[in-house]
């Protein structure tokens, strides 16, 4: 007879703290499951690095979920989203289902919209592997998905300057380029955005739809855990966040992503 609950913990990472934001939704959509994130710091950002690189640190961070016994992985980052999801899948097998943030959304899109134009804000490093573009337009031939680098926006959010007047003329300098004109939806193609979501939507006034890539992992995961039959049915544990280089500027950081203060413990996989 198959278990009626799963309280093993969900692991969760990403190349910082942005992926907090993954997270926080995920705690939301699935209240009664506990959450152990790890922000690999000592060596972000990813999209610096080589490819052999972030598998290799995918690896070592694949080996630490399994020591906690997590039931699940979600990579909470775009660019290990795009070059480790394999590496995870194949150290984990199939017992640990794996879970990125590109897919999700692109099954989304390619599934709710039919033909026209499909925009994509994110970092230098996603843009350039395009690798949204590649996932909406194999799953729907009649989508053109157009991608624009957005690396100040980073930056502006770490430094928690959002919601004001700057930030809006920022974005909107962004959101004004030629090839993001005439889009259906726009898609957060960065941890940091939904952060700026309220101030994305302020500028297309309810034109052009804003997706924000967090919740729709968040809604995927829930159903990969049911279909599996490893959701919690009982009480969560406290969630537990870990970053490989533990800083003041992460620690006071981290309610900017998560919405409340956590804390962070140290535990570099790497000494």
């Amino acid at each position: 007879m198959p278990s009626k609950s799963d309280p093993r913990p969900i692991g969760v990472f990403d190349s910082g703290i942005g992926g907090l934001t993954v997270a926080s939704a995920l705690s939301k959509v699935l209240p009664g499951e506990q959450l152990i994130y790890f922000g690999d710091t000592v060596h972000l950002p990813y999209g610096e690095k080589s490819a052999a690189a972030i598998r290799s640190y995918a690896s070592g961070i694949g080996k630490f979920f399994i020591a906690q016994n997590c039931k699940a992985v979600v990579i909470a980052c775009n660019t290990a989203s795009a070059v480790a999801t394999r590496t995870m899948t194949k150290l984990l097998t199939s017992k640990i289902p794996v879970i990125n943030v590109i897919d999700p959304t692109a099954n989304f899109v390619a599934a709710q919209y039919k033909t026209g134009k499909i925009g994509v804000i994110a970092t230098k490093a996603t843009v350039n592997s395009r690798i949204y573009a590649k996932r909406i337009e194999k799953k729907n031939p009649n989508l053109k998905v157009t991608m624009l680098a957005t690396p100040l926006l980073v930056s502006m959010v770490e430094e928690g300057f959002f919601n004001n007047n700057i930030s809006q003329a920022i974005i909107n300098a962004y959101l004004e380029k030629s090839n993001l004109r005439d889009i259906q939806a726009l898609i957060l193609g960065c941890t940091h955005f939904p952060l700026i979501k309220k101030e994305v939507s302020g500028y297309y006034k309810g034109k052009t739809r804003v997706i924000d890539s967090s919740e729709l992992v968040a809604e995927f995961t829930k159903a990969v855990l049911a279909k599996n039959n490893i959701l919690n049915g009982g009480k969560a544990a406290a969630h537990r966040f870990y970053v490989s280089d533990l800083t003041t500027s992460f620690t006071e950081s981290t309610h900017i992503f998560f919405g409340k203060k956590v804390k962070l413990s140290a535990k570099n996989l790497w000494d």
